[in-house]
């Protein structure tokens, strides 16, 4: 089997540079233009599935990257939940400590989820996708942290943002063979 993890285009979140988090902002003009990029790239894959966070930044991209599409909708793939950081500056907070317990902890002092939270939903996921009896290829639109979350389960690592790049609408190619998932490749659409 061979799953698409696709984040969604720019939303209009992204491009006031604020937290986004459970908040439910629509794709931007860009953000549609992102996910015509995407589609381009994946045109012609035969999906057997195409499934969707339930925000609409998510359901709008499946649906211009998979035209025609209904795409099944779970809470499992939203974003990191930031909490009351939702809608703020992406400079928030200033302080260079609670940064990086950010970072490392997640949002658990802002009333939103921890790191751990994620990863445990994106290794639900992946563990739902492994028992998948029928189809070969499935499309899944998410958001930024849980396409890293599955890229984390995956290579049995915690990548620095640093170190990868996760721009709008770049997709993580996984293959599950022998029991065992793997990543295929990581493209960055350029819109």
């Amino acid at each position: 089997m061979k799953l698409y993890v696709v984040r969604h285009g720019e939303s209009e979140n992204n491009e006031k540079k604020c937290w986004t988090g459970w908040q439910d902002p629509h794709l931007t003009e860009k953000g549609r233009l992102d996910a015509e990029s995407a589609r381009r790239i994946l045109e012609g894959v035969p999906f057997d599935r195409v499934i969707s966070s339930d925000l609409c930044r998510a359901v709008e991209t499946a649906e211009i990257v998979v035209p025609g599409c209904t795409p099944e909708t779970t809470p499992l793939l939203r974003e990191i939940n930031v909490g009351s950081l939702g809608g703020q500056p992406l400079s928030l907070p200033t302080d260079p400590e609670a940064r990086k317990k950010m970072s490392s902890e997640g949002y658990t002092d802002y009333g939103g989820e921890s790191r751990e939270a994620l990863r445990n939903r994106a290794r639900e996921f992946l563990s739902m996708m492994a028992q998948q009896e029928s189809g070969e290829h499935v499309a899944a639109f998410c958001h930024a942290g849980f396409l890293r979350a599955v890229l984390d389960e995956v290579l049995t690592v915690k990548l620095s943002g640093k170190h990868i790049r996760c721009y709008n609408c770049a997709i993580g190619i996984f293959e599950y063979t022998n029991g065992v998932w793997a990543l295929s490749s990581w493209i960055n659409p350029l819109g």
